[in-house]
């Protein structure tokens, strides 16, 4: 998997911006102005995405690629090393939840204003 991959993924859903709020290094995508994954653009590839804690702990325990949030919160963000021992089917399922996970906690003002995008 490489930037472009996880890019277009990104981009297709719903109500998706992308951007360099941080540096020139971190893309950052948001649902809605709210962020669900960041991704460097210099090698070595890897990206933050929200994640159920519980959840969380488990993929952190099954894989050696995933480990707790990279400068955010611990709690209920993953940083994933997308270095290809990872299924890539497993790191857009990932990408999925987390766009899910932002959603999910959208005022329904916000969720409604997303629905007619």
């Amino acid at each position: 998997m490489d930037i472009e991959i996880i890019r277009n993924h990104c981009i297709k859903m719903k109500g998706v911006t992308e951007g360099f709020p941080f540096d020139e290094d971190t893309l950052v995508f948001k649902v809605m102005n709210k962020m669900f994954c960041l991704t460097n653009l210099t090698p070595p590839l890897s990206i933050n995405l929200k994640c159920d804690p519980e959840i969380a702990i488990e993929l952190r325990e099954k894989y050696e690629e995933v480990l707790p949030g990279y400068h955010m919160n611990k709690m209920h963000w993953n940083t994933i090393k997308v270095d290809g021992r990872l299924n890539d089917s497993n790191i857009i399922e990932w990408i999925d939840d987390s766009y899910k996970l932002v959603v999910n906690g959208l005022t329904r003002k916000e969720k409604k204003k997303l629905e007619r995008m």
